[in-house]
């Protein structure tokens, strides 16, 4: 009787985890755009990817590739990518796993979304000046080192590696109907949204806009959200390469900007991976990951004057 008894409490229990995991998707409700402009698909490998795309088509093109983590979009650009489209053609996806692309349950890696960057980029954007954050400024540096897609790379606090081994068990975890999804929406709650963003993305708290916290939140509950974020926490989004090495040999023109008070990506780190590529560094006073957040108008500048030196050159 007593076993009889936990098994229905065991049900009851499982049967409520997934019921609270549906009503989250519910309210999260349907994705608006990331980004003003037009809205349109890449078709790769089976998935529908989404991206924007802002500006006059003849303009220098300047793809913008956000970073990784359990809620990210291309809506990380969304402070930038209007005024930047006033000179220029801006192209911004979001990563296929995340935001509006599909997001199929495959076993998202490194390798995978490198392939993803390269080909999009030879598809969409060749030539393009690529400005990337965090990891995806890895994967852009694989791209340009095995094909030389982009004329010019700026990356914000890019790294190789940030969860440091990877752990199968707790990929596979997260991947569950039920507990994985119940799991993965206590990483990517509201509360953990705002922790994450205060404490590691943002130098001042106050810059932590609660409507980028909500786009954030219900881009991580739309149905299959949780795959690729998945691969993210479990250490499969980092690549197996020598970032620096990787970066020194692109033969392009590479800016490197970094926040001065970054803590999970430290500037000693920039410091070194600008000496091994000779990489031109730009630092951000009183900002950590997200500079080109939280320094708009700086960033635009910096920017836009690499792109006017290109153009001339």
């Amino acid at each position: 009787m007593n076993i009889r008894k936990g098994l229905v409490a065991l049900a009851g229990a499982i049967g409520a985890t997934a019921v609270g995991n549906a009503a989250l998707t519910w309210r999260a409700g349907a994705l608006d755009p990331p980004l003003r402009g037009a809205q349109r698909t890449y078709r790769w490998r089976g998935m529908d990817v989404a991206y924007a795309e802002l500006g006059e088509a003849d303009a220098p093109t300047v793809l913008l590739l956000h970073g990784m983590n359990a809620a990210g979009t291309s809506h990380e650009f969304e402070p930038i990518a209007g005024q930047l489209a006033e000179e220029y053609h801006v192209v911004a996806p979001d990563f296929p796993g995340f935001g509006r692309s599909d997001r199929p349950p495959v076993d998202y890696d490194a390798d995978l979304y490198a392939d993803f960057v390269r080909e999009f980029a030879d598809d969409v954007t060749p030539g393009a000046t690529c400005v990337a954050s965090s990891l995806s400024g890895a994967y852009a540096a694989m791209a340009q080192r095995e094909t030389g897609v982009f004329s010019k790379l700026v990356l914000v606090c890019p790294t190789a590696t940030t969860m440091g081994i990877r752990r199968g068990r707790l990929r596979g975890l997260l991947r569950t109907p039920v507990l994985g999804s119940a799991l993965f929406n206590l990483i990517a709650s509201k509360s953990s949204i705002r922790y994450f963003s205060a404490d590691h993305s943002f130098f001042d708290p106050g810059n932590v806009d609660p409507d980028r916290v909500d786009y954030q939140w219900r881009a991580a509950h739309q149905p299959g959200a949780r795959f690729a974020p998945a691969s993210f926490v479990s250490g499969y989004l980092d690549p197996a390469i020598d970032l620096g090495a990787t970066l020194a040999g692109c033969e392009i023109p590479i800016t490197l900007v970094w926040g001065r008070e970054a803590d999970i990506t430290p500037l000693s780190y920039g410091r070194d991976l600008a000496e091994a590529a000779d990489a031109r560094l730009v630092v951000f006073d009183d900002a950590r990951l997200l500079p080109h957040v939280e320094h708009v108008e700086r960033f635009l500048d910096e920017l836009e004057a690499e792109l006017a030196a290109s153009s001339t050159t």
